[in-house]
């Protein structure tokens, strides 16, 4: 009997992000399935595995994401999955009736800044790595999306915007990179385990945009009205499924984007 049904030992697999969070759950999932793993993040790892590589990298830079993806080539030779995962969420106002140009109200510097982190590094990723891909006629490309990109999200209309973006990137590559063999997927998940973007100053943002205190916020993660489900949906669920659309089991899956939020629609 096999033991290693995806078929991802020593696969080589970046993930950006992977540092902590939802990122540093999917680096575990596919370490624990064999595949050879390289996280591109700002803060270092303190995982410890010969299968394991940091390379300190803005991915938000042009410069930094091509010497990055040179010097794990250098290394490895080949990369067979990309995981687009790195991204920040900073809960703004469009309009903020109270408060005009205050904190909490969107402004060009936010704006930018979050589809420079979550839009144009997923862009400039996928761009560097690609044309390795294309060059091997294999790989698989996985952008990190969210619920609040298919559904809106109130208190999050630019981060929203840019999952929204991600989505569409996915279906367009996905249809361009085919004819090479390259598979684009997406991944979107809604409510899930705090990780470490969950700080107070998030939750005090998020809860100001939507008219509630910080503890009324907080109730809603936990509600088992919240879900279909009835509770937040954990990392490494997410992280298992990312490793099932990496591997070859997966192989006609492409240009879509799942969400995993536990049945939580606008429905």
């Amino acid at each position: 009997m096999t033991t290693d049904w995806l078929g991802l030992k020593d696969k080589i697999v970046l993930v950006t992000g992977g540092s902590s969070g939802i990122g540093d759950a999917i680096v575990e999932s596919l370490l624990n399935n064999g595949a050879k793993v390289v996280d591109l993040d700002l803060h270092s790892s303190s995982r410890k595995n010969q299968h394991f590589d940091f390379v300190e990298c803005d991915v938000s830079s042009e410069e930094a994401v091509t010497e990055a993806i040179d010097q794990i080539l250098d290394k490895f030779g080949r990369i067979d999955g990309l995981v687009n995962n790195a991204g920040i969420n900073l809960p703004r106002l469009l309009v903020d009736e109270q408060m005009p140009r205050g904190q909490y109200e969107l402004c060009t510097e936010v704006f930018n800044k979050m589809f420079a982190v979550n839009v144009r590094s997923t862009f400039l990723m996928s761009q560097t790595v690609g044309r390795q891909m294309v060059k091997q006629r294999s790989g698989t490309i996985v952008n990190m999306s969210s619920e609040a990109g298919l559904e809106g999200s109130q208190g999050q209309s630019v981060y929203a915007a840019t999952k929204g973006a991600i989505n569409g990137l996915t279906r367009s590559w996905s249809k361009e990179l085919g004819v090479f063999n390259i598979r684009v997927v997406g991944v979107a998940p809604g409510i899930m385990d705090a990780t470490g973007l969950r700080t107070p100053s998030y939750e005090e943002a998020l809860a100001y945009s939507r008219h509630q205190t910080v503890q009324q916020l907080r109730s809603g993660y936990t509600s088992k009205s919240t879900t279909p489900l009835g509770r937040s949906g954990h990392l490494y669920e997410v992280a298992d499924l990312v490793s099932y659309l990496l591997s070859e089991r997966a192989s006609y899956i492409t240009g879509i984007t799942v969400n995993v939020a536990g049945g939580k629609s606008r429905g």
